[in-house]
């Protein structure tokens, strides 16, 4: 119930006297709009967090200040890549972007973490005494150019697992960002601070510059060093599904977890990417690198919750509903408005991915089921999708449209998940 004036009050008093930063001096404004000095603080915030900005208007500098040596560049920015100028980035990311950027203003250094095949960095708040987001430079993922864990550079292009790219990774971070739809829907101006049904963080590509990254070549500052990557809002957590058994977990939020990952070919889920957290008597999970999912090939698909007793329980109502609703060919024109455009490989394995776990959903699989289908038992040996693929590609006639290929792939499936007990 205070004012803007008494906000200005405080900051010039926290200023310790600092000549620039007087009261007169101060303009408060909350989207581009100059606050009143009578306006209370609660009026702006009716509507849930509310993100202010300071502007102060500098005096005219003495002579004494004239003479002061000018104080070097830190050489720290951070900016989001906006590809599509029509998509509005969501209220929540914009939080995010504003309090990475003023840490990195006011010298809250990236703290690259220990953990992990590739370059990831911690970026601080303001304060310094909390994390707000987690960046992953493209350049420093398994097997890129600067990889900062000694991994050497892929000779023919392939990420770690296979199906992948070198240098993708930052994109299918995003990506699952962006097709981890809420309830509602697909997201929209109108479900921007929806929680998606799976969790994921949210999560988008930006430019940073710090001298904190890994740079080989040396660090100058200038463009030539700014880094482009994955930027995911930072989950508090009591640990991962690594740091305790699965017995625990509620149904519910293990099956999120399945769907996305059955959706997606995720080729890298196990329990030290999916957080946990408490809240109140109940456990939370959160997934998270999510840089191998949409991959061109079913080759390397992982679900470590194929061995968890959650898997085989059957979806419930709510699930089933949601898994009706998910539309591939949707979802693949979303990420080519982001900017995205899925290979023809990417595209067909996540066609493929939507129309299994929509079919074995539909026919009463469990998740377990539907992820042996996708899983293979031995490196070696083909999964039972792949062998689909691949009968559905025997079938095919010269000059047959992708189309007639996944009408072909959907009887075979239809067949094959007719004699899969339920």
């Amino acid at each position: 119930f205070r004012n803007v004036r008494y906000l200005k009050q405080k900051i010039a008093q926290e200023a310790k006297g600092d000549v620039f930063i007087n009261v007169e001096d101060q303009e408060i404004l909350c989207n581009g709009e100059k606050l009143d000095d009578q306006r209370l603080i609660d009026d702006i915030c009716k509507h849930g967090d509310a993100i202010v900005h300071l502007s102060v208007r500098k005096p005219a500098r003495s002579e004494k200040e004239k003479n002061h040596k000018k104080l070097p560049n830190l050489g720290y920015s951070l900016q989001p890549v906006i590809i599509n100028p029509k998509l509005k980035i969501p209220s929540v990311i914009w939080g995010m972007l504003n309090s990475v950027s003023e840490g990195l203003k006011l010298g809250k250094k990236p703290i690259r973490a220990s953990e992990g095949t590739g370059g990831a960095y911690f970026m601080q708040h303001a304060l310094g005494n909390e994390i707000v987001a987690v960046f992953k430079p493209i350049d420093e993922e398994p097997l890129a150019v600067n990889n900062p864990q000694g991994l050497p550079p892929s000779t023919d292009g392939e990420g770690l697992k296979r199906g992948t790219k070198v240098g993708e990774g930052a994109l299918r971070e995003v990506a699952a960002y962006i097709l981890d739809h809420p309830l509602t829907g697909p997201r929209s101006s109108k479900s921007e601070t929806e929680k998606g049904f799976a969790g994921v963080p949210p999560t988008i590509m930006v430019k940073c510059l710090s001298p904190e990254f890994n740079h080989p070549q040396g660090y100058v500052g200038g463009p030539e060093n700014i880094k482009v990557g994955s930027l995911q809002m930072f989950v508090n957590n009591c640990g991962s599904c690594e740091d305790m058994g699965p017995r625990d977990f509620p149904v519910e939020e293990v099956h999120k977890i399945t769907v996305f990952d059955i959706r997606t070919a995720n080729a890298d889920r196990h329990g030290g990417n999916i957080l946990m957290n408490r809240e109140g008597d109940r456990i939370v999970l959160t997934p998270i690198d999510h840089g191998y999912c949409l991959p061109e090939n079913f080759k390397d698909c992982t679900f470590d919750w194929l061995y968890w007793p959650q898997a085989r329980e059957p979806y419930s109502k709510q699930t089933l509903d949601y898994i009706k609703s998910l539309d591939a060919e949707q979802d693949i024109a979303v990420l080519s408005s982001y900017g995205w455009d899925l290979s023809l490989e990417c595209a067909r394995t996540f066609r493929i991915s939507t129309m299994l776990l929509k079919k074995g959903a539909a026919k009463g699989l469990s998740p377990f089921s539907i992820g042996q289908i996708m899983c293979r038992v031995k490196v070696n040996q083909e999964s039972m999708i792949e062998t689909m693929v691949q009968k559905a590609h025997d079938s095919m006639l010269t000059g047959m449209s992708e189309a007639a290929f996944l009408d072909i792939l959907s009887e075979i499936m239809d067949s094959e998940l007719e004699n899969i007990l339920v």
